[in-house]
């Protein structure tokens, strides 16, 4: 017999639901003409899915830090490459100024 404890539904549930309700917010905002309010609806709702997954799904609640240490790591590392990306498709010639 396996020792491994088994977890509860529940929090994967609502998690899974708010997901669900801040994707049907975001395809919502994506119709509404909110101006230059519309990149920060979209930066804000994305960032809380990922919260959302990083602490419910990947289990970075609580301790060790360690496993806080590594995720920064590769969110830094993520941040890093889409720089440099970003840099290199600034620096083309031919790149649209408005």
């Amino acid at each position: 017999m396996s020792s491994r404890r088994r977890e509860p539904l529940g929090p994967y549930v609502i998690a899974w639901i708010v997901l669900l309700v801040l994707l049907g917010l975001s395809i919502v905002g994506a119709y509404q003409p909110l101006g230059a309010w519309h990149a920060l609806l979209s930066f804000g709702i994305a960032a809380t899915q990922t919260a959302i997954v990083f602490i419910v799904f990947m289990k970075l609640r609580g301790r060790p830090h360690l496993k806080w240490l590594f995720a920064a790591a590769g969110f830094f590392w993520l941040l890093f490459l889409f720089s440099l990306s970003a840099i290199d498709y600034a620096t083309r010639n031919g790149f649209p100024t408005h």
